[in-house]
This record gives structure tokens, C-alpha cells and sequence, in this order.
């Protein structure tokens, strides 16, 4: 089975994003390329973007990876589609704790809660307009 994960696009705030959830979920984010980063090829498709944009970025938590890059111009916005990205956690104090820095500067569409499957839970999207679902501490069957 192949892995699966993330890849994001942002319009111009790809590094602040990516640093941002680096600080917030710990992890190492290499490589950061951005476009002005990269040697010269002809016939390189897409032009020349502006050189401070992110051409490619990864975070690695753990075994996973959430990468990310700021569409470049001329290639449209950036816009969040029919997704969520999910977040569990052994404890709620721990799922508690990332959704409160995701939602700061964001807006919460489900505040975080006891449910009926996970001691904590809630659901909002981030100041870069990434949805998340963050859960933690299992309920016990």
C-alpha cells in the first residue's frame, strides 16, 4: 500500500503557513524551495514566478507528511475544497491544546467537546483557510 498525504496551496503565504504549523505541531519542515531557489533550466515550465514564493515545502510528523507551495501566477487562487485535514491525539489535553493554536486568527465551526467517540473533538478553519478536525482520548466501548 502506498502512503498518503497532505499537499496544500496557498496564494503567497505558503512559508508563514508552513512555519506556523511546524511551531504548532512540532515535527521538521525540509526542504523550503522557493522558486528563486531553483538553478535555471530551459524550457522550465511556468515561467519565472516571483522568486519569494514557495515552490515546495514539507513538514514531516512523524511517518507522514503534509507538504505545501503558493500556486504560482497565472495559475489561478488557491482556493479550499470539500476536505478536512484530520488531527488525533492519544489525550484531549493534547487535541485541546493544537485546536486552540489552529484557531486562533481562524473561525471555529464546531467548538471542541466531549462526543460520544472521543473525549475532546472540534472542528475549524485555520487563519490560512485550512479545515481541520482535531480529536483526542478515545471514549472507552
Amino acid at each position: 500500500m502506498p502512503d498518503l498525504d497532505s499537499y496544500l496551496f496557498f496564494n503567497g503565504n505558503c512559508a508563514e503557513a508552513m512555519r506556523f504549523y511546524e511551531r504548532t505541531f512540532g515535527g521538521q519542515l525540509e526542504p523550503l524551495l522557493k522558486y528563486g531557489d531553483r538553478p535555471e533550466e530551459p524550457g522550465c515550465a511556468g515561467g519565472a514566478p516571483a522568486p519569494d514564493l514557495v515552490m515546495h515545502a514539507c513538514l514531516k510528523l512523524g511517518g507522514r507528511m503534509l507538504m505545501a507551495s503558493d500556486m504560482p501566477p497565472g495559475q489561478g487562487q488557491a482556493t479550499p475544497g470539500a476536505f478536512a485535514l484530520a488531527l488525533n491525539y492519544p489525550t484531549a489535553q493534547e487535541a485541546r491544546r493544537i485546536f486552540d493554536a489552529l484557531s486562533q486568527g481562524g473561525s471555529v465551526t464546531m467548538p471542541m467537546g466531549k462526543t460520544f467517540w472521543a473525549e475532546a473533538f472540534g472542528m475549524l478553519t485555520d487563519r490560512f483557510g485550512v479545515p481541520w478536525m482535531v480529536g483526542g482520548g478515545a471514549q472507552a466501548a
